[in-house]
């Protein structure tokens, strides 16, 4: 009798603890390189509330901002071996991974306003370009925005020959090497967390950025000079494990999906706005210059800057480029 009483609470306690189990929530981990008050920051906060009330709390999404877990080279690998499930890498990133297309993002001056750029992102070119990440075990969901680059240094860059020896600090772009050089700088790739500290001991002269990055990372405190060339666009996109991704209910992965609309179309609303916040910011804290090129200068960093398409399509492919080339001139 006493050896039944003992086995029925064993298998009320087993009961109970799978029943636990089951109703703990799924736990997405994303994470990123920048500060929670840039627009990636707080769209990735914002997916989380998102989620989380879609699926009534059967997930729980833990936000890691600033490289707390990863820096820029790992973070990547990471989310192939599932040590994370949610990124929202710059573009840039996927050229090292082995998916060279990306890059096209990287070329200067390849999209002239938003319109061009997010006739990319939202159509046919980005959304197959996103495909071709399943082979590296990664699903695609979204492009989020940060706008168009600004370049600083501590010494006024308001033509390519003011470049030449300059250090300039750069994301590990096979492009944006192309891009540097072909301005006569000195490329420098350092994970986004070093830069201010490079700056700041002069390991590097200068880098490129948005606003709202170079503000949020105090670059501004370290740089003597800014050029709002509007040069380069830097963008991201929002990625997770695919394992572990199609192997969510199909209806939680639907209500997941929902959220990251609604936490994409937020995020493009608050890039512009944060980058233009940032710079009025910087130029009232008073430590940087910053100068607006002339209509002649801007045509001088463009000629510079042209031979980078040429040079780069046997990389990331002379289509895909001329693509791109045609919806910007729509």
């Amino acid at each position: 009798m006493k050896l039944r009483t003992i086995l029925v609470a064993l298998a009320a306690t087993a009961s109970f603890t799978s029943a636990a189990f089951a109703q703990a929530p799924i736990v997405i981990k994303f994470s990123h390189v920048v500060a929670t008050d840039t627009p990636k920051g707080q769209a990735a906060e914002r997916f989380k509330q998102l989620a989380e009330k879609a699926t009534n709390g059967r997930v729980k999404v833990e936000v890691y901002p600033n490289s707390q877990l990863y820096k820029d080279k790992e973070e990547l690998e990471a989310l192939q071996l599932g040590a994370v499930q949610m990124l929202a890498p710059s573009l840039a990133k996927f050229g090292p991974l082995g998916v060279k297309e990306f890059e096209v993002f990287d070329l200067p001056y390849i999209f002239p306003n938003k319109t061009a750029l997010y006739n990319v992102t939202e159509g046919p070119i980005g959304k197959g370009l996103l495909k071709k990440l399943e082979s590296k075990g990664i699903t695609g969901l979204a492009y989020w925005d940060n706008g168009f680059k600004i370049m600083s240094a501590n010494k006024p860059l308001r033509t390519p020959t003011d470049f030449r020896g300059t250090k300039l600090r750069i994301q590990s772009s096979k492009v944006l090497d192309a891009q540097m050089r072909a301005l006569g700088a000195n490329p420098q790739v350092l994970a986004f967390s070093e830069v201010y500290q490079a700056l700041q001991t002069g390991v590097v002269d200068g880098t490129e950025n948005p606003p709202s990055n170079m503000y949020t990372q105090k670059m501004h405190e370290v740089q003597k000079f800014a050029t709002l060339s509007n040069h380069g666009y830097l963008g991201y996109a929002v990625i997770v494990n695919k394992k572990f991704w199609d192997g969510l209910p199909a209806d939680l992965r639907t209500a997941l999906e929902g959220a990251m609309r609604e936490a994409t179309t937020y995020e493009k609303a608050i890039a512009q706005r944060d980058n233009d916040l940032a710079l009025e910011a910087m130029k009232k804290a008073g430590k940087t210059q910053f100068i607006t090129l002339t209509a002649q200068e801007q045509a001088e960093w463009k000629k510079a800057l042209s031979p980078v398409q040429k040079q780069m399509e046997s990389r990331i492919g002379a289509d895909l480029i001329n693509a791109i080339n045609k919806e910007g001139a729509k």
